[in-house]
């Protein structure tokens, strides 16, 4: 008994997960939970950047996660509370940035590169005519091959 005891006990101290905090925070309501739940999921982890700093468990994350409760305790609103983020982590904290001059060029490469691949698909379609017509003389002389092969 003794034994199974301290194998338990080595086996907690050496798993490294029995230690991770565990964010705890008491709100007034149900819906100001929602709204912080909502928050925390559309707000970007700027170490993880594909996750959401709900979803991070990056000391950043954390620590993002408590500004944005302790915001809401002050009664700021969702929108006052993203734009503090912004202001504070830039529009990649966003997982849709706005459309401003600095990021103008995300917005429209994807076009720019479907017209330019047009145009450059008109061009060579222009530059290259289509096959030569064939003249009655090579028109018989084709019909010629073309029955032999059928015949062989």
């Amino acid at each position: 008994m003794f034994r199974k005891c301290l194998m338990l006990i080595c086996g907690m101290l050496l798993t490294t997960s029995v230690w991770a905090a565990i964010d705890t925070y008491h709100f007034s309501s149900v819906d100001q939970e929602e709204q912080y739940r909502e928050l925390t999921e559309s707000l970007r982890c700027p170490k993880c950047q594909n996750n959401s700093i709900a979803d991070s468990s990056a000391m950043i994350a954390a620590d993002m996660r408590g500004k944005v409760y302790q915001l809401m305790e002050q009664g700021q609103s969702r929108q006052q509370i993203i734009d503090y983020m912004v202001a504070r982590y830039g529009n990649f904290v966003t997982y849709e940035p706005p459309v401003t001059p600095s990021t103008l060029i995300l917005w429209l490469g994807p076009l720019l590169f479907v017209i330019g691949g047009g145009f450059v698909i008109y061009l060579r379609a222009k530059r290259h005519p289509q096959a030569a017509k064939l003249s009655a003389e090579e028109q018989q002389r084709l019909a010629k091959v073309i029955a032999d092969k059928e015949q062989q």
